[in-house]
């Protein structure tokens, strides 16, 4: 447990509105301690029902609304219920309205609420409060906390998946009824403040992005200078621009592009580090999002194609489409679904590139040669039909230096409302944690207010 996340908790015990119960007793638990003495520990399946999903074939799948609303696992998931991609009229589990849906499979322990009956496969499991032990209100608080045991089964297996027993036998703290709703209303009053504070911090993430991303668009499609003489582009989605600059196909002054599509090494736990399509992220390279490895000898095999350098363009051609990266370290490997620019370097600026590549004006061009329904994609040989607004290089130079600047500056500001984020998610857990494991009193709260 990290230093911040004990002062969480160390605020929120010393809260003087929030008293400790009168007389405790040991659990029999590591991770959760002493209890209320009026309060109980039991497994799972004494105090709800479970049922795992079960898939059935891909065919009987369909888009049509047939049958009941399908749910494979937590990628249907949203903040609270799911909302369906497929249907299936021959389904053999089902989750009824209320039941809690619970991932057991990567990344287990996800939560939702059903909001109407489904199919279920077999990434999730349906859990039903039995009405004398458990209210489905706590009942949901109460997972978001004795999911810590599957975390930790599902870590040391081969797959990360966790069984119906190792669900089944979840750990539970169980107050008297009248107490669980007393917590469930209190968590709810938490809670909801916090997600509003988190809400806030990510509405500001999104609009400090907008901002950095109208900026990059107005300096690569106009130029610095508000005063310079204008031209028409001949690309109406390009407008005007400055009359020195020039509109040319984006492949024109490339000295290579290398598609890695289908191409994506065995991974494994060492070698050199696999950039995917999900590590490439507003401009950067980030190697926290994905960590894969792919053995040296693969990597060499499929560096024959042509290795990486600095400075080299990185562009995601699906899922995500568009996204773009310079190369910032020449041992990475890259994987399928990225193709590898490297630009003229008498005519083209490679980090100016991505700057064009990241404005609106360029991707509002890639969406008109994208296809695709589920993972919308761009073809390499369609990089050809795609526009490109060129200055001269030692103008190139100057914008790159200025949004290095500004970009810099906004992604501090970011990494700032992310780690407030951080802190906020950490102490919501906290506040659930404290109230269901009864280290906190909350029951007079509403009193209190």
């Amino acid at each position: 447990m990290n230093d911040n996340k004990i002062r969480e908790i160390r605020l929120i015990r010393e809260n003087p509105r929030f008293r400790r119960y009168p007389e405790y007793k040991e659990s029999g638990v590591d991770w959760i301690g002493k209890v209320p003495k009026n309060w109980e520990v039991k497994r799972l399946k004494y105090i709800a029902g479970l049922n795992m999903g079960q898939s059935p074939p891909s065919e009987e799948y369909n888009n049509d609304q047939l049958g009941a609303p399908f749910l494979q696992g937590n990628a249907e998931f949203g903040l609270h219920h799911p909302t369906p991609k497929i249907y299936c009229p021959t389904a053999k589990k089902h989750a009824n309205p209320d039941d809690i849906l619970l991932s057991v499979r990567a990344p287990v322990g996800a939560i939702n609420i059903a909001d109407q009956e489904y199919g279920i496969g077999r990434g999730l499991c349906a859990i039903r409060p039995r009405t004398h032990q458990l209210k489905r209100h706590y009942a949901k608080y109460l997972l978001e906390v004795v999911r810590t045991e599957l975390h930790i089964v599902a870590t040391g297996s081969t797959y990360d998946a966790v069984t119906v027993d190792e669900v089944s036998n979840l750990t539970c703290v169980v107050p008297p009824l009248a107490e669980q709703a007393q917590i469930a209303n209190f968590l709810d009053q938490k809670t909801e403040q916090i997600d509003e504070l988190i809400h806030i911090k990510e509405r500001r993430i999104e609009l400090l992005q907008e901002q950095r991303t109208a900026l990059i668009n107005q300096a690569v499609a106009k130029g610095l200078d508000p005063n310079v003489e204008m031209k028409p582009s001949g690309v109406e989605w390009i407008g005007e621009i400055p009359a020195h600059w020039n509109v040319v196909p984006l492949t024109k002054y490339l000295e290579s592009v290398i598609d890695y599509r289908g191409r994506t090494p065995e991974k494994t736990g060492d070698g050199r580090f696999l950039v995917t399509a999900k590590n490439i992220r507003n401009g950067q390279i980030d190697y926290e999002i994905s960590q894969e490895f792919t053995p040296e000898d693969e990597y060499q095999r499929l560096m024959t194609r042509g290795r990486p350098k600095i400075g080299d363009v990185l562009f995601t051609t699906e899922a995500p489409l568009g996204e773009v990266a310079n190369v910032d370290d020449v041992s990475i490997a890259l994987a399928q679904r990225i193709i590898k620019f490297r630009p003229k370097q008498d005519f083209l600026n490679p980090y100016f590139l991505k700057y064009w590549i990241l404005s609106y004006s360029f991707q509002s061009d890639l969406q008109r040669y994208a296809t695709g329904s589920t993972a919308v994609g761009i073809k390499a040989s369609k990089l050809c039909l795609l526009k490109l607004n060129l200055p001269p290089l030692k103008e190139q130079k100057q914008i790159v230096d200025y949004f290095d600047q500004k970009t810099e500056q906004t992604n501090k500001l970011i990494a700032t409302e992310q780690r407030k984020i951080e802190l906020l998610k950490e102490y919501r857990q906290s506040v659930i944690s404290e109230a269901v494991t009864g280290k906190i009193d909350v029951r007079s709260y509403g009193e209190e207010r």
